[in-house]
């Protein structure tokens, strides 16, 4: 490296923009899929400042095509009247192998598409999309009890050192 060279500025190590918290409680994730997402210019700097949710978000093919609907990006402040519409739907970019695949799967009974997070990758907005199936109120409990249980042994381990 020559003397005026500046080294490159490491990447914060979290580069996650939303996760999906409930999506682990509420659906049995069943396959997971790393997309990119069409975003205008006020999106992208909305996500920067990490205005966004895919809480309510889920994904459905249209035309060959899938495309994510409810996720919410707030409108950026310093746009002015070029600003984007919240939830309006957004094309997600994946080969053409891999839609086919999915459109199959969720065309079956009781199969969804939802997103799990939202994150940057060398600069790049991603999305890790789930083919899950929702969980049943029992199966529900199970996992409560599984989280407890799990909780009680931690507490139980770090009493012990």
């Amino acid at each position: 490296m020559s003397k005026h060279a500046k080294p490159k500025p490491q990447e914060a190590e979290d580069n996650t923009i939303a996760r999906n918290r409930k999506a682990f409680f509420q659906y049995e994730i069943l396959e997971k899929f790393e997309t990119g997402i069409v975003l205008t210019g006020s999106e992208v700097k909305s996500l920067r400042n990490r205005d966004v949710s895919i809480a309510e978000a889920f994904a459905r093919p249209r035309g060959g095509e899938l495309y994510i609907l409810g996720m919410n990006i707030k409108p950026y402040a310093m746009a002015s009247y070029l600003n984007h519409e919240p939830l309006r739907p957004r094309k997600l970019l994946m080969h053409r192998r891999e839609i086919n695949r999915i459109i199959g799967k969720v065309s079956e009974r009781g199969f969804t598409l939802i997103p799990l997070a939202l994150y940057w990758k060398h600069g790049i907005a991603k999305v890790s999309l789930a083919i899950a199936r929702g969980k049943k109120l029992y199966d529900k409990r199970e996992s409560i009890k599984k989280r407890d249980a799990d909780r009680d042994m931690k507490r139980e381990l770090g009493r012990r050192r």
